[in-house]
């Protein structure tokens, strides 16, 4: 039989598989071999999506909300967005820079697609979430990392950006909430961000996913709106996947400057065209009714809350395993580069002796390091908490 050679694209050839998606499939291989599995790997929360949102969407679906819409979003989504930034983050827009897309990953894709290329340079602070670099690849630009550990709280200094900066330099990605590592910017360290941004001129592509899981009385800031000038120059991106646990109704938002909101608006309708119509009309319940959204978030976030420091408080007991106190998202990043092993290999030992899934920080660009997500009950906390001290004890 004669042998078909396939050509790939070069897009294709250079993306790297998404480590979070592959321990997430290992894990549930062995839970369908009947192993009992600690899965910390997921980023979604365990939670149901609340009645009031599923309850819109079923209307909608029984009115017959099933047809094309604009590609930019459902206008009355869009409506509401302006009102939504105005009243939850100061930030005074207009509804044709508001846009919906099929999930907050897609957004964060638009956002580089429409104002990057090849030869430019988009700075992404490490650790990052893992999408950020290929996405970058995929439009043929370069990812410049900047990394920040455990020693500075995850976060880049203006003098690291500032070094960072070339004449291709294009975008900075700054992601707070962080994914992985629940690290939060305060409004005076965005302020220097944006004015360093300002200053060359550079996008910032400032990932929002997270800015309702908070902890600790902490607060989030949204970029775009600590100053006129920054408006220009920021393009905020969000959701509600995991703010209202609807990972998979798949729904992002964009805001963006004026210019490049239609820019991305038009890619959209060669592209994905709108987002589903009738999970928009979900998406308009989650931001109209903000007494349901309050106390359904705020459900969340009470068992979030514990978990985080269950989590927290047994890493930090095992010997050789250092770990900081996320103050957002659902996420803890410890240290563990103590053990003598590779983070991926320290990763696929655990999962293959102790069934305890984590994900390996070399993904996020922390070798060193692991993610553990607390998106899961109290009772697989505990329990995977003890496999990892026998397994640490035991190296």
């Amino acid at each position: 039989m004669t042998q078909k050679n396939y050509h790939l694209s070069k897009l294709a050839n250079n993306i790297s598989p998404s480590p979070t998606m592959a321990v997430d499939a290992l894990a549930k291989s062995y839970k369908q071999q009947g192993e009992d599995v600690c899965g910390f790997g997921a980023g979604e929360p365990d939670f149901d999506t609340p009645e009031f949102i599923k309850e819109a969407c079923v209307k909608a679906l029984t009115d017959g909300m099933t047809k094309y819409i604009p590609a930019g979003g459902l206008p009355a989504l869009r409506d509401a967005l302006v009102t939504k930034y105005k009243r939850d983050n100061g930030l005074t827009i207009k509804p044709t820079q508001a846009l919906v897309t099929a999930g907050g990953k897609y957004a964060c894709y638009l956002a580089i697609l429409a104002t990057c290329e090849e030869g430019d340079e988009v700075i992404i602070p490490a650790p990052y979430w893992v999408s950020y670099p290929e996405m970058v690849k995929m439009v043929g630009a370069k990812p410049v990392y900047v990394f920040a550990g455990q020693e500075s709280g995850f976060k880049i200094t203006p003098e690291q950006l500032e070094a960072a900066i070339t004449p291709k330099t294009r975008m900075l990605i700054i992601n707070s909430p962080s994914n992985p590592t629940g690290a939060i910017y305060s409004k005076e360290e965005l302020e220097q961000i944006a004015a360093i941004a300002v200053k060359h001129q550079i996008y910032v592509m400032s990932d929002e996913i997270y800015e309702y899981l908070l902890y600790d009385g902490v607060t989030h800031h949204s970029m775009a709106s600590l100053s006129d000038e920054a408006a220009h120059y920021v393009i905020t991106v969000a959701g509600l996947s995991k703010t209202f646990s609807m990972t998979g109704w798949r729904l992002g938002t964009i805001v963006a400057p004026e210019p490049v909101a239609k820019a991305m608006a038009s890619i959209l309708s060669h592209t994905t065209s709108n987002a589903t119509t009738f999970a928009q009309y979900g998406a308009l319940a989650a931001i109209e009714n903000k007494a349901a959204a309050d106390e359904a978030v705020n459900g969340m976030l009470v068992h979030f809350d514990r978990r985080r420091n269950l989590l927290f408080d047994g890493l930090n007991s095992i010997d050789g395993i250092s770990c900081d106190k996320a103050k957002g998202a659902f996420y803890l990043f410890p240290k563990m580069d103590s053990f003598g092993l590779s983070s991926a290999d320290f990763a696929t030992k655990l999962l293959n002796d102790k069934k305890v899934a984590v994900v390996p920080g070399d993904g996020f660009g922390a070798e060193g390091y692991m993610r553990l997500s607390y998106a899961t009950s109290d009772e697989v906390i505990e329990k995977g908490l003890a496999r990892l001290k026998d397994f640490c004890g035991a190296l």
